[in-house]
């Protein structure tokens, strides 16, 4: 039988599924390169985007290639996962003095602060209504509403989403044997990626973060859990739900 192109797992809808995930980080790139507000391409991009992907998943699951549906689907699931385990892994930094590991030596870094502060880019409110620096609190973001740290979380567990499904747009293929080591090694390699372009744009500027070398060192580190977690999780589901099969 042949499938309807559109709808199949080619390289021009690859390309296409790439560009509407990039939406999600284009939000805030906007916000700081000052070409439009965060709310606004997040409500006249992203969110039309994020609807077209889900349009062709459910359009290749009911009429074409269901390869492509599960393909979104575990990518998705696995950008959000690896975002748990990058959230996870940065913790006891954010933590530290709370938690008192700052005595064993990890450093007190305001890896929260800026969640809630992406839910006041969305809502056009003040980025300043948190604890000042310094004070209890300042590291995670608190003093914002809970709609506003809701928003901000959401909007961060939506980068690991399309995150993930830009690395599947990118390096998952219908004829890909998934290797654990080269699947990890793309995942640190799109990971990395995304923690160069972070350092080279506005972003620790546009939030008032010292870029010491702690920050840098510990940020790294967490965009290589993220990778790898990613590249494991795909690999993991992919080898167990072979994509060559199509139901």
């Amino acid at each position: 039988m042949n499938l309807p192109r559109c709808v199949q797992w080619t390289p021009r809808l690859r390309c296409i599924v790439f560009l509407l995930a990039s939406t999600s980080i284009a939000c805030l790139l906007a916000e700081m390169y000052g070409f439009a507000s965060m709310r606004t391409v997040c409500l006249w991009a992203f969110l039309p985007a994020s609807l077209l992907i889900v349009g062709i998943g459910i359009w290749a699951w009911k009429f074409g290639d269901r390869r492509v549906a599960r393909i979104l689907l575990a990518a998705s699931f696995a950008g959000i996962l690896a975002a748990v385990a990058y959230d996870c892994f940065r913790l006891p930094f954010v933590f530290a003095q709370a938690w008192g590991v700052d005595a064993i030596g990890a450093p007190q870094l305001p890896l929260f602060k800026v969640f809630p502060r992406f839910g006041a880019l969305l809502l056009q409110q003040s980025l300043d209504q948190g604890a000042p620096s310094g004070a209890p609190g300042f590291a995670w973001g608190a003093g914002y509403s809970t709609t506003t740290q809701l928003l901000g979380w959401t909007y961060h567990f939506s980068n690991g989403a399309t995150f993930g499904v830009m690395f599947a747009a990118l390096f998952v293929s219908q004829t890909r044997r998934w290797s654990w080591t080269a699947s990890m090694l793309a995942g640190a390699l799109l990971a990395v990626g995304i923690e160069a372009a972070l350092l080279l744009s506005p972003y620790t500027d546009f939030f008032a973060i010292a870029p010491s070398a702690t920050f840098v060192t510990v940020t790294l580190l967490a965009h290589l859990v993220f990778g790898i977690t990613l590249g494991l999780t795909v690999a993991w589901y992919f080898r167990r739900t072979p994509i060559h099969s199509q139901n």
